[in-house]
């Protein structure tokens, strides 16, 4: 624990110094317009975020996400379009995420397959079951109501803020409080011992896929309402984002340990390079490869650090 506050205490300072030097360099960086237009575009973010914490706490891994966010928003879409109450829409998204969550949490869970293989093969089965059923072809004419849920640009705003907020919070705090949510810990930590302290680690692995799976389809309905079509090809490269969001907050890829906190920082500060680049008036092409680097330092930094500890002391 005490390794985790450390590197979550680095991402902090990384990204306050960032925000500092902005202030110097680019003031306009901080216009209320960007900052709200950075916050809309890192809600869906952070909601996948969240669950993929718990993912790699358990020691498993989902790079299904981006693909699952597609199918989600295009469904919704379709719901809407054909007469579902718009307001019925966040809950169409929990439950086609969950069916899908719940199908990779099967194959890891109940039939043992490595997350990896199977995430990677429904990231690329859904995709490509996707572009076969719409042709490509984005989701068009949509009810009047659907985009900001019929409540206006601000007040539409406003719920997306709030959800994604209560529920980052409640989240939190059953991280800390819930035994459920204990015994992810406990299975990522070591799944053998967990299983002999009566965990049923396999409903565990299961629960945290289909987890991240609901989150990922809010995701992407609260994502889909702020635009007037949906469109078939969302979420390309969202995976990535996600895990690399969990990685710069400290939580190990090896599992068993990991704070929302630290999410919460790996989340603001790879979401920031992309609109920083561009106040900088640099190349936005940069964006990926500093983000590719400030993984890199991290995962190096814990690699060390693990490497340290194993290292026996001197008599």
């Amino acid at each position: 624990m005490r390794k985790l506050l450390q590197r979550e205490f680095a991402g902090f300072i990384t990204l306050a110094l960032f925000l500092i030097y902005l202030a110097f360099a680019a003031p306009s960086f901080y216009s209320l317009g960007n900052l709200r237009d950075i916050a809309l575009a890192n809600v869906s973010v952070l909601l996948i975020s969240t669950g993929m914490t718990l993912v790699i706490v358990v020691a498993e891994i989902d790079i299904s996400v981006g693909s699952l966010f597609a199918i989600c928003g295009v469904c919704g879409g379709l719901l809407a379009r054909g007469g579902l109450p718009i307001w019925m829409l966040p809950f169409a998204g929990i439950a086609i995420g969950s069916a899908l969550g719940a199908a990779n949490g099967g194959l890891v869970s109940f039939v043992k397959a490595p997350s990896i293989v199977v995430t990677l093969a429904t990231m690329v089965a859904w995709r490509e079951a996707l572009n076969w059923a719409t042709g490509g072809a984005w989701v068009e004419n949509l009810p009047a109501n659907f985009q900001w849920f019929g409540l206006g640009q601000a007040a539409g705003e406003a719920v997306l803020f709030s959800a994604t907020a209560v529920l980052f919070l409640a989240i939190l705090w059953a991280s800390h409080n819930l035994p459920a949510f204990r015994s992810i810990y406990a299975t990522g930590s070591d799944a053998e011992a967990a299983r002999l302290a009566g965990i049923n680690t396999k409903l565990v692995v299961f629960a945290a896929f289909v987890l991240v799976g609901a989150l990922t389809g809010l995701a992407s309905v609260l994502n889909a309402v702020r635009f007037s079509d949906v469109p078939a090809n969302a979420g390309i490269g969202l995976e990535l984002q996600s895990i690399a969001a969990v990685v710069v907050g400290g939580t190990p890829i090896t599992g068993g340990r990991g704070r929302l906190m630290g999410t919460l920082i790996g989340v603001a500060l790879l979401g920031i390079i992309g609109p920083a680049l561009t106040y900088l008036q640099l190349s936005p092409y940069w964006e990926k490869a500093i983000q590719g680097g400030i993984i890199l330092v991290t995962v190096l930094f814990d690699a060390l650090a693990s490497r340290a500890e194993k290292r026996p002391a001197l008599a």
